[in-house]
């Protein structure tokens, strides 16, 4: 029934021509990002983002460890001309860890966190350059560590992005968290920042870069955290994306590598 609809949609935006490009739905995915976005769902409309594949490798000197995520979800509901509400949960997470001493081999198997956030445009509207806004979250622990924290989280995002031309956008995105402790047992701050460039190949392709610096104030580990990524998503339709991510570790703290596929629909 929605697919029809979205022909019908598409059939009519060709024929009515420029006249219908204010009626074009708001779809702004934060993904492949992995920064944030101040962009929000319309009201009464409901904006899905999912990844096929989650994969992660962290090679350090004494143990490896691979993070295998999928049904990994997240919902965007708009309550307002500048307000959406969000529902997170990662489906299914399976993390193995090889010591590399005794050869031990570690596996968890389970389902991950559930996240509630409020996104907040504050400014920017359509034809205009700058745009920021706000988001703060809180995350439960109903996953189970490492796929899931194993306490309560939350934190608050603001991103910022200028569009130098229509092809053209720089951003950067900071955040400040209450992170779970590695023990499970308490919070503490971890703060980060991205920088970012986006760029549009076509009217339905486009490229991101960006890099991220976090710094982790662990009790057990204070650790800087410096990544690389590179991103590309595609719109065969006004209300669908498909997109994949590669992201590099800069430093030794950081892990080596992780990839990442999947899109975003609107309903």
């Amino acid at each position: 029934m929605r697919m029809r609809t979205i022909i019908w949609t598409s059939a009519a935006l060709f024929i009515a021509g420029p006249a219908m490009a204010d009626d074009e739905p708001r779809f702004c995915p934060t993904r492949p990002s992995i920064g944030g976005s101040s962009c929000t769902t319309e009201p009464g409309q409901v904006h899905v983002e999912y990844s096929f594949l989650d994969w992660q490798r962290d090679d350090q000197a004494d143990q490896r460890n691979d993070r295998i995520v999928t049904a990994d979800l997240l919902t965007r509901v708009g309550v307002g001309k500048n307000t959406e509400l969000q529902l997170g949960w990662t489906g299914f997470g399976h993390d193995r860890t090889r010591d590399k001493t005794s050869g031990a081999i570690d596996t968890v198997n389970g389902t991950g966190d559930v996240t509630f956030a409020v996104r907040q445009h504050l400014a920017g509207a359509e034809g205009k350059p700058f745009s920021t806004g706000i988001q703060a979250f809180v995350t439960a622990p109903t996953g189970r560590n490492p796929v899931g924290a194993g306490t309560w989280t939350t934190g608050v995002i603001i991103p910022v992005q200028y569009d130098l031309t229509e092809k053209v956008a720089v951003s950067f995105t900071g955040e400040a968290d209450a992170a779970a402790n590695e023990s499970g047992d308490g919070r503490h701050l971890a703060y980060s920042g991205i920088a970012g460039l986006r760029y549009k190949l076509t009217g339905n392709i486009s490229t991101f870069a960006e890099l991220s610096l976090e710094r982790d104030d662990d009790p057990e580990k204070h650790e800087t955290f410096a990544l690389a990524a590179i991103s590309t998503a595609w719109r065969p339709i006004k209300t669908l994306q498909f997109d994949v991510s590669a992201v590099a570790g800069l430093n030794r703290a950081s892990p080596d590598i992780r990839l990442v596929t999947g899109g975003a629909v609107l309903f």
